[in-house]
């Protein structure tokens, strides 16, 4: 009868922990849905976007504004949940436009082709990381937009993690010039 008993216990605890497996089916996009980095709803920015399902999160994804931004979430030090699955919006799937970039079109990361270094800029006004399902789709993208098809681990740091320079920026000498001047008539 004990033995019995330490069957059924040690059945009943290996179907909990396959219970525990965590569900990290993509959720669609919808008006809850803010950036992960800017809190703003994802729907006030142009462009692909991402969710990442991380470890202990159960049907909670971070959303991203762009795809830049999640594989730059990716890469940081101070990320600390265990990143289980991480979607992208398909730009090659039908009826997609850049100010439409779809709700339910998403393609797993590691599965995707993305186009680096084009022209095209994200929701958040910086250079996109655009995600395409089908490598021919990225290529046609590239050779209109610029920028080289790459999978997600061949994607440089410095594509995700560099500051980023637009058009009207200053260089570092002219804020060093602006900081001298702000030193010297507040010390006036």
């Amino acid at each position: 009868m004990i033995r019995l008993l330490s069957i059924l216990a040690l059945l009943t605890l290996s179907g909990c922990k396959e219970e525990l497996a965590q569900d990290t089916t993509p959720l669609p996009l919808s008006v809850e849905a803010v950036g992960h980095f800017c809190q703003m709803s994802v729907f006030e920015h142009d462009g692909p976007k991402a969710q990442a399902h991380l470890g202990g999160l159960t049907q909670m994804p971070l959303f991203f504004s762009q795809v830049r931004d999640v594989v730059a979430y990716t890469r940081l030090p101070e990320q600390t949940h265990e990143v289980l699955a991480i979607w992208v919006n398909d730009m090659g799937a039908q009826g997609v436009t850049w100010s439409d970039p779809g709700t339910t079109n998403w393609i797993a990361a590691d599965a995707a082709h993305f186009v680096v270094g084009s022209r095209v800029l994200g929701g958040m006004g910086t250079p996109e990381i655009v995600p395409f399902a089908d490598v021919t789709k990225a290529n046609s993208f590239a050779v209109k937009n610029g920028g080289q098809v790459m999978r997600l681990a061949q994607i440089p740091d410095a594509a995700v993690l560099a500051p980023v320079i637009v058009d009207g920026d200053s260089d570092d000498a002219d804020f060093e010039e602006r900081l001298r001047k702000l030193a010297r008539t507040s010390g006036d």
